[in-house]
């Protein structure tokens, strides 16, 4: 067998091992090495294999040729499928040759056909996906796959870091659009156009609707000045005599003026609180940012429930001054007492005022005062620019003061424009009272305490 060597030679072995191809460079009654081997078709990474004599069922040895340069090629005998019930491997030429080398028997002179094969580079050549069979037995490994799906094995390639700027610019989203749309007739163009402009915020509709209106309120002389709620209720306005009519019905029911200007303050602190922030302002972990508000009290009622409404904001940590024009009203006096515990600023001088202040409530006119002009507080308040609050304010507004927001009891009068939006509190008069006056009244405050009211605009 040692005239064996140098001869390539293709090995069957059973059907665990495999086919081999290669060059036999030792050969024995016991194994053969080759060098140069292929595994089933594959370049074996080892310089030799050693392929023993009991798992060899078929060999068939090849021609050593050599080129023209001087360079061994290899040629081998390309190996055919066994079939189910063949128990040998035949050539493309049909000719069989069977060695067992555990009886030291061979047949050289016998050969198949040869193949010329030269070894490939790892980027030329393909592989094919092997089969269910090889997968199964444990044939199918992690450089079988790379190489299967690469066409060269990962181990050699060269990794290079992914260059993500260069890949974006390839991509121009806005040239591509460009390019469609330019593709699209003035149309479908126009059409986009109006999808796009079409936008609803999550609480608005996209058919137009409008609040259906009804009335729950009927007073005996009906106004010219009508509103409506968010809810689309009717509130009539009603003029000063029937209000003061209903107060003065009030006074002997025992729901008295100290009373409603409890509650009147209250209704005045809830708009005040919301006006300046909420939650979000006044917290508890912002107490050097606690807002300031300045309140603006006549020697009337009106500067009473102002008065009111500045405890009541002190006790929730705003920062209050106010401004009084006169202590000479009993009503004044006992709603100064309990303010004064407040340890707030209270002053008497214009000059005294803060420059820059959060909030403004005014709470200066009555009716009865016949619009008192109070000029200097006027020009101050138009410079501070704060948002300003009227509290119970004439119908025909506080003179030289325009508020951008006003709050009135029960029922509202017909207020003009200076007054800003109106907003209606309620008092808790009970529905006899109305009755007595023939006004047919249901309550349209809901929820809430103090709800917003917007010009009936279809009078």
């Amino acid at each position: 067998m040692s005239e064996w060597i140098g001869y390539m030679v293709s090995i069957e072995c059973d059907s665990n091992k495999g086919a081999y191809q290669g060059e036999i460079i030792s050969v024995n009654n016991t194994e053969i090495i080759l060098s140069k081997a292929f595994y089933n078709g594959i370049p074996c990474e080892e310089s030799e294999v050693s392929i023993r004599a009991s798992d060899i069922i078929d060999l068939k040895l090849i021609d050593k040729q050599t080129s023209a340069a001087g360079t061994s090629i290899i040629t081998i005998a390309k190996p055919v499928a066994k079939r189910a019930g063949r128990t040998q491997s035949v050539s493309e030429s049909g000719n069989a040759n069977k060695a067992n080398l555990q009886n030291g028997m061979s047949n050289s002179n016998v050969k198949s056909k040869p193949i010329d094969i030269i070894k490939p580079n790892h980027d030329s050549y393909k592989m094919s996906t092997p089969n269910k069979k090889d997968k199964n037995k444990g044939k199918w490994n992690r450089g079988w796959r790379d190489e299967a799906c690469f066409g060269s094995p990962l181990d050699d390639a060269i990794f290079k870091d992914f260059d993500f700027e260069k890949m974006l610019a390839l991509f121009d989203k806005q040239a591509i659009w460009e390019e469609i749309n330019s593709q699209k007739p003035d149309v479908v163009k126009h059409t986009d156009q109006n999808k796009r402009t079409a936008k609803y915020r999550h609480d608005e509709n996209i058919l137009a609707t409008t609040p259906t209106t009804y009335r729950q309120i009927i007073v005996p002389k009906q106004e010219i000045c009508e509103y409506v709620t968010d809810d689309g209720l009717i509130i009539p306005s009603i003029s000063r005599l029937l209000r003061n009519k209903l107060f003065l019905l009030a006074d002997r029911a025992g729901l008295t003026w100290k009373k409603r200007n409890e509650l009147m303050g209250r209704a005045a602190t809830e708009m005040a609180l919301q006006l300046l922030g909420g939650g979000h302002r006044l917290n508890p972990h912002n107490t050097h940012q606690m807002p300031t508000v300045v309140v603006l009290c006549g020697p009337n009622r009106q500067g009473a429930i102002g008065i009111n409404a500045a405890r009541q904001l002190a006790s929730h940590g705003v920062n209050t001054i106010v401004y009084i024009i006169s202590t000479e009203s009993d009503d004044i006096i006992t709603e100064l007492a309990l303010y004064k515990m407040t340890t707030n600023k209270i002053i008497t001088s214009i000059t005294e005022l803060p420059e820059l202040t959060d909030l403004i409530i005014v709470a200066l006119c009555e009716e009865s005062d016949n619009l008192k002009l109070y000029s200097s507080l006027a020009d101050w308040t138009k410079k501070n620019r704060a948002s300003v609050l009227a509290i119970d304010p004439p119908a025909a507004g506080t003179p030289g003061i325009t508020a951008k927001f006003s709050l009135v009891p029960v029922l509202p009068l017909p207020h003009s424009m200076e007054n800003g939006k109106i907003y209606l509190c309620n008092l808790g008069f009970p529905i006899e009272l109305f009755r007595n006056l023939k006004i047919q009244y249901k309550s349209p405050f809901g929820s809430k305490f103090v709800i917003p009211l917007h010009p009936n605009e279809d009078i």
